[in-house]
């Protein structure tokens, strides 16, 4: 078989991200240089913005080497534009505003929820079996909402948070210890805000415990500066919030979908008696493929990692049940 045939076999399907800000075009950047889709579509209301991102996206490609074709398209909230997304095979969804020193993620549902309302019903009519992946702020509630929005089926619908939060405790510790980041095993559950659930028991650094490395206060820190990871990066920053490593997270949710692989990941997903916990979006570890999420996998837990999370479940729940009216 020659190279040309088997690149054809290995590059196929397409992506769209919604929103052409810092974490969008990141994001859709990463997506085209995997060279795994043949279609990346950015999207943004700004007019012209997504068409020059793309536009610079694709003469990159022979330095980079991936085939896959990068597509701008300005849309508009009355639903121009989104005909260049349809048959989308995973849709990310970043738009919205980012946070502002001293926000909060919650402080920005009512503006977010109206845009990403919109977004998604736009989604549902041109993308009718689409996987869709949202990074909205306010997460949990943002997944919620988009669920909703679309009608589409739960396991169809899922947000990053977990694979990010995971990543931030694992470079802190890595940082702590000064290890290669590669040698450490973290992870994150519960809400992407004041209810996260670092999961110390499932935390390693080569295949030694945490709690033999460090002292319940280091690890308290630790925990602590993973729960604030975003708002301190939004504080250095002061305009705009984190995207290289969302956007990376968001990367590989994608790639896992339309690669079919079954990998297992932390996500934001539909529980409905695990961990008995029912009806509501919560950080929780899932199996992800074409379908989305394929299952919820239930990790063994500490008796207070089990009380945190169901906290978070009932936390995120009362602000999911707000979502159906805005």
């Amino acid at each position: 078989m020659s190279a040309q045939s088997n690149l054809e076999n290995a590059v196929s399907g397409k992506v769209t991200v919604v929103g052409a800000g810092f974490y969008g075009s990141t994001t859709a950047l990463r997506l085209a240089e995997y060279d795994i889709f043949e279609t990346v579509v950015l999207t943004d209301i700004l007019e012209g913005k997504p068409e020059g991102l793309a536009l610079d996206m694709n003469q990159s490609r022979s330095i980079e080497g991936f085939e896959t074709k990068i597509i701008g398209a300005t849309t508009t909230a009355d639903g121009a534009g989104y005909e260049a997304t349809a048959n989308s095979d995973v849709v990310v969804i970043t738009a919205g505003l980012p946070r502002k020193p001293g926000m909060s993620r919650m402080d920005l549902i009512g503006v977010n929820a109206g845009i990403v309302r919109g977004v998604a019903e736009n989604i549902a009519k041109h993308s009718p079996n689409a996987v869709i992946i949202v990074v909205s702020n306010p997460l949990d509630e943002m997944t919620a909402l988009t669920q909703i929005a679309t009608n589409f089926p739960k396991n169809r619908v899922m947000g990053q948070a977990g694979m990010l939060d995971t990543a931030r405790f694992t470079n802190f510790v890595a940082e702590k210890l000064g290890v290669a980041v590669g040698s450490v095993k973290t992870l994150t559950l519960g809400s992407h805000g004041d209810t996260m659930v670092p999961v110390p028991s499932r935390c390693t650094v080569d295949g030694k415990q945490l709690s033999e490395l460090l002292s319940q206060a280091e690890i308290d820190e630790l925990v602590d500066r993973t729960r604030n990871g975003g708002a301190e990066v939004v504080a250095l920053l002061k305009t705009g919030s984190a995207y290289y490593a969302p956007s990376a997270a968001a990367a590989r949710m994608a790639k896992a979908v339309i690669e079919d692989s079954g990998a297992v990941m932390p996500v934001c997903a539909w529980v409905d008696g695990e961990y008995g916990i029912s009806g509501v979006y919560l950080g929780v570890e899932a199996e992800i493929g074409r379908s989305g999420v394929k299952k919820v996998v239930e990790t063994k837990l500490t008796d207070s990692e089990l009380a945190g999370l169901k906290e978070a479940a009932e936390a995120v729940r009362a602000k999911q049940a707000d979502v159906q009216t805005l």
